[in-house]
């Protein structure tokens, strides 16, 4: 009797559906075997119930049973399925999602199935005709994420009109009507037009790297200027005592009051260039990254973050202005003299003049110079909410004491205004901490609705509880060391400067140049309750 062959094989005791060893292999009429559980989920999924291995078809749904002598056989010979040459999955790689147990590294995605495959259970979709017509691609990571949430359904598509992608079914619902192209077809678009992004990044890089250098060197200029002025103004002044030590002093205050808001402009202006350099720096990194990646889902939807370039300042006719000291000396020294006059004018003179003179501010600081009007008008006081004082007094060219109270806010403007040369005014603003003051071109009504800028004609220092803040677009926040008594302001109106002082202390606090007037400046003052 001859000997039976009893060489078995891993083949010979898997299952064709799992390609596992069998567990509770049951056999189907036709005679395959299957695991029981592999059999069931199979035609869960079927409308018919046929052998996956000769397509017998049955007409009713087989009561199947264990197998038990393919049972025995496999606990017998203690077969387990091992997978050779092919590597687990690594961190950062993607599983199979058809291995149980150790996941193996997937060698391919099916774009149709939406499932992850290693090598072995790759070998259906090379093997059956069916599934070879779906589409293999690269191991990816969280396939369902490349499903229409709306009609389950793979996106294939990407919708023109809407920037998204789709899939086939929302071509002829929610878009309709709009163009789509095949996401292949979208991301050769789109990915030349990010290769012309990378390219136009460099050159604004280096375009503020340019102005950058430029404000460096404008502000180095500045430098030696006010030192070159300094010692100008020293070397003439030195000789002189008392108020010509004094003169001396306010004078190289003013230098670097100005010369620090240069500074201050300056630094503003590097800070701008350089945060848009850093942010552009990222931008192409990011840019470079996404030109690598061949997930045409995660390009798309990373490029509509990066399509258009991030809001920049247009910086070409950005300029740090370096400040001015033509005649300032001059003007120092025309102060001075002033000066002097008014110290004996108050030795000698007892009359109604002394009196008036008591509110006329000393100011030996540029740009306020001798010849500038400086005719006090009687303090005008007005009850207001609280029961506080709103104490206001003007100077300029024509010696006007109208003044236009607007509402009952307490706006003031001058009825007066003025077309030329420069005046000089103040106000007292002690005890008052909301306020705004300066000049403007409307005569009329002042609106609640206007916005305090140069470019709607005011020229205005407002007070507040942040602080002082010169109304330029942007802003320019300034240092208030002290409360203000009493504000000055100097209007050049030919040169275009406003200037605006603090008369108790005796110290610039901003200055407005290169100014354009070309209709006539009114003093106004608005309180704020």
């Amino acid at each position: 009797m001859a000997s039976a062959n009893t060489s078995w094989s891993e083949e010979n005791l898997s299952c064709t559906i799992c390609l596992e060893v069998f567990n509770s292999p049951v056999t189907t009429p036709c005679g395959h075997n299957f695991c029981n559980t592999c059999i069931h989920n199979f035609w869960d999924e079927k409308l018919e119930y046929k052998c996956p291995l000769c397509n017998e078809l049955f007409h009713t749904r087989p009561d199947l049973r264990v197998n038990i002598l393919l049972s025995e056989v496999v606990d017998r010979f203690g077969i387990s399925v091992r997978v050779k040459e092919e590597p687990c999955v690594e961190p950062g790689e993607v599983p199979c999602d058809v291995c149980t147990g150790t996941q193996l590294k997937a060698v391919k995605s099916c774009l149709v199935c939406l499932i992850s495959y290693c090598q072995t259970h790759l070998e259906p979709h090379q093997r059956v005709t069916v599934l070879k017509k779906h589409p293999l691609v690269e191991p990816i990571d969280r396939l369902e994420d490349r499903m229409c949430e709306k009609h389950d359904r793979i996106l294939e598509l990407f919708c023109k009109t809407e920037q998204v992608c789709v899939c086939l079914l929302c071509t002829v619902t929610d878009h309709k009507s709009h163009p789509v192209v095949p996401l292949k077809e979208e991301y050769e678009e789109k990915t030349a037009q990010l290769g012309k992004i990378e390219a136009e990044v460099p050159l604004r890089i280096q375009e503020r790297k340019l102005k950058i250098k430029e404000i460096k060197d404008t502000v180095e200029l500045s430098k030696k200027g006010a030192h070159k002025e300094i010692a100008d103004a020293r070397q003439a002044l030195t000789a002189l005592m008392g108020c010509v030590e004094k003169c001396l002093n306010d004078f190289n205050q003013m230098v670097k009051e100005r010369l620090k808001s240069t500074e201050k402009q300056a630094e503003d202006l590097i800070k701008g260039l350089e945060q848009e350099v850093v942010d552009l720096t990222k931008r192409m990194s990011t840019v470079k990254q996404l030109l690598h990646t061949e997930d045409h889902l995660h390009f798309l939807k990373a490029f509509r973050s990066l399509k258009d370039p991030p809001p920049t300042r247009n910086w070409t006719t950005v300029k740090a202005r370096p400040p001015s000291y033509e005649g300032a000396l001059g003007k120092s020294l025309d102060q001075l003299e002033e000066t002097l006059d008014m110290e004996m004018k108050k030795l000698h003179s007892g009359d109604e003049l002394k009196k008036v003179q008591q509110y006329k501010v000393d100011v030996a600081i540029e740009p306020l110079p001798l010849s500038a009007p400086r005719f006090v008008m009687p303090v005008v006081g007005k009850k207001v909410k609280g029961g506080g004082q709103w104490n206001h007094s003007y100077y300029n060219y024509k010696q006007s004491s109208e003044i236009r109270e607007d509402r009952n806010d307490l706006s003031v403007l001058a009825r007066q205004g003025f077309t030329s040369g420069r005046s000089y005014f103040e106000v007292e603003v002690k005890g008052n901490t909301k306020w705004n003051l300066g000049v403007t071109t409307i005569s009329g009504s002042i609106s609640d609705q206007i916005t305090f800028k140069p470019s709607h004609g005011y020229w205005i220092l407002t007070c507040n509880k942040d602080g002082l803040v010169f109304s330029d677009d942007p802003a320019v926040r300034l240092p208030l060391k002290a409360e203000l008594q009493k504000v000055g302001v100097f209007v050049d109106y030919d040169k275009g400067w406003v200037s605006f002082y603090d008369v108790g202390a005796r110290v610039h606090i901003y200055s407005a140049t290169g100014c354009t007037f070309s209709k006539p400046l009114f003093p106004i003052l608005c309180r704020e309750y």
